[in-house]
């Protein structure tokens, strides 16, 4: 009887040995191989952080920290970079399991983190991890010193600089402008983002007004107004959808709330058919363009998102915002995906023989990226089923955020981040009406004929095929959404003067020893056709050469006439509205 009493509470014993260790080994940690961790960095990662010290030894900083040395190290400790509070004030320190949980869910770790993705893939992660392991400081490093301005040449001979910003001042850049390639050093700034200081307050042209809208919209990005008013805005790191509606003239919204969520980093919005009735909200995740049933005055979706492209590009990383926008007869349906880096490197876009790039761009145009930048830097096209398969319809473009039809004559345009590391005032930025088929020049040529000094040589075929565009902006400006100002009536409309202009926010820079952008831009156009020039229209986010208080991301026409601005630094929504001198 003992015995048998022995036999069977052995059995759950047993197997709860068992199970123990088979959750053991199921918990085991992932050997990584820092190679395979080097590559993914490189596709993924390399466009916001560096993986080696300057010739000096001291830190690269580019949009996010240097992680030479990561391990080991406090987070949010370092001198030399603008830190979020939330990292700062995380009490973490990174090691292996911390980098795991980090990458697994960064804002679920550390809620307010300004790193916008996780690596989801357990074994990637791992391998990231062993090659980030490998990034250890030099006995002769360093330290940086708090992130200060050392402008490359005096402010007042700087018509970029944000201490000359101000409503109406012009702006005309052009060819015969541009500096050599590294005539300055590439600096490394990225913005202290503050509260609003008291008495803080923007500037607008005369007669104007500005206000905040609705606060409290953490990672408030993109703008679209539906046909009866409401406002539906994409707060990309939370991942959803909001919708605000407000009576013409109103200062406040009426109706604050959500539409959508469970949605993966949204940015652009687009309601189709074009015109007064339509019957879909088009949404731009990261990696897919799905659409809601759609009627005017839905508060609140009425059904689940039904996928309409399920993936737009196979990498991982860099440039995550997409657009997308329908032409003028609702037969094409256009959208905008960033480069997967800076200036691409030969792991993310390894060598071709010259036949093989012969038979890559007869399928995919003319200057199109391949390896990890393929469908990237582009702005493709389908229709808007997503039955045609998805093509390149521009190339070179790398980094399209914003995307727009013109009202009147049908033509598609953009609103450009060009790339880094060549100086303060290279390469500028854009806004550009599109045109089919063409190459803008992305990664070996800018503006035209200009090579890439770190692609000296590399395609020579490609000299003179790349278009200049047809407005230049102060380089590193990070121009992102971009609109058409169509009012001519409403409580408050512009002026007539200001009809056919465009506007676009200028998110601000990271990479130019004195500040530029963090402003409102007017893009000026006759008959549809732009001039060249813009002015500054909203201005004042800046408070001095380490902070600010604002980062314009989108703008939109509201129902009245007013432009509605959105900035993520402090997560806010912004009416202009015109009140008479």
């Amino acid at each position: 009887m003992l015995h048998t009493i022995r036999y069977f509470l052995s059995i759950p014993l047993a197997f709860a040995v068992i199970n123990a260790a088979s959750h053991a080994i199921a918990q085991a940690p992932l050997v990584g191989d820092p190679a395979q961790g080097k590559d993914f960095f490189q596709q993924s990662c390399a466009l916001c952080h560096a993986d080696a010290l300057a010739a000096n030894n001291t830190e690269i900083n580019k949009q996010a920290p240097s992680l030479v040395g990561v391990f080991g190290r406090k987070a949010g400790s370092g001198t030399s970079f603008n830190y979020t509070a939330a990292l700062k004030n995380s009490g973490l320190t990174w090691d292996a399991p911390t980098l795991d949980k980090y990458l697994t869910g960064p804002s679920a770790l550390v809620p307010g983190t300004a790193m916008p993705f996780a690596v989801p893939d357990a074994q990637t992660r791992a391998n990231v991890i062993a090659y980030l392991a490998t990034l250890k400081l030099p006995a002769n490093f360093k330290p940086g010193t708090p992130a200060v301005m050392v402008p490359s040449i005096p402010v007042p001979q700087d018509p970029g600089a944000w201490q000359n910003a101000a409503p109406g001042v012009k702006h005309h850049l052009t060819l015969a402008n541009l500096p050599a390639p590294f005539a300055t050093k590439s600096a490394g700034y990225g913005p202290h983002v503050i509260h609003r200081p008291d008495g803080a307050e923007v500037s607008v042209p005369p007669g104007f007004t500005a206000k905040i809208f609705a606060s409290g919209l953490g990672g408030a990005r993109y703008l679209r107004v539906a046909p009866n008013g409401d406002i539906f805005l994409a707060q990309t790191g939370p991942s959803i959808i909001r919708v605000l509606r407000a009576a013409d003239g109103a200062d406040t919204p009426t109706v604050n709330q959500l539409y959508a969520d469970g949605l993966d980093h949204p940015f652009g919005l687009a309601f189709y058919p074009p015109g007064k009735n339509p019957q879909w909200l088009y949404v731009a995740n990261n990696n897919s363009i799905v659409r809601f049933p759609y009627h005017n005055g839905d508060l609140q979706a009425t059904g689940e998102p039904q996928v309409i492209v399920p993936e737009l590009e196979e990498s991982h990383g860099g440039h995550s915002t997409r657009d997308v926008t329908f032409s003028l007869d609702g037969k094409r349906m256009f959208i905008s995906v960033g480069s997967g880096s800076n200036v691409a490197t030969h792991v993310s876009l390894p060598d071709k023989s010259p036949d093989e790039i012969k038979a890559w761009e007869a399928e995919h145009g003319l200057g199109a990226a391949w390896g990890g930048e393929t469908n990237r830097a582009d702005i493709l096209v389908t229709d808007p089923e997503g039955k045609t398969p998805l093509h390149t319809f521009a190339t070179g473009i790398r980094n399209g955020v914003g995307i727009a039809i013109h009202p009147v004559t049908g033509d598609l345009w953009t609103s450009v981040n060009e790339r880094d590391g060549l100086g303060d005032d290279l390469v500028p930025d854009y806004i550009t009406r599109v045109r089919e088929g063409g190459y803008y020049g992305w990664p070996w040529y800018y503006l035209g004929n200009f090579e890439d000094p770190r692609w000296p040589g590399a395609r020579p075929d490609l000299a003179g095929k790349a278009i200049v565009p047809d407005v230049l902006l102060q380089s590193h400006s990070a121009s992102l959404e971009m609109c058409f100002y169509t009012a001519s009536h409403g409580p408050a409309a512009f002026p007539a003067e200001y009809n056919g202009d465009a506007f676009a926010a200028e998110h601000g820079s990271w990479n130019r020893s004195t500040r530029t952008g963090y402003k409102v831009i007017r893009v000026r156009l006759k008959d549809g056709v732009p001039t060249g020039e813009y002015d500054d229209f909203l201005t004042g986010f800046v408070v001095d050469n380490a902070y600010v208080w604002g980062r314009p991301v989108g703008v939109a026409e509201a129902h009245d006439g007013a432009l509605l601005m959105t900035e993520d630094g402090n997560g806010t929504l912004w009416r202009i509205s015109y009140k008479g001198q």
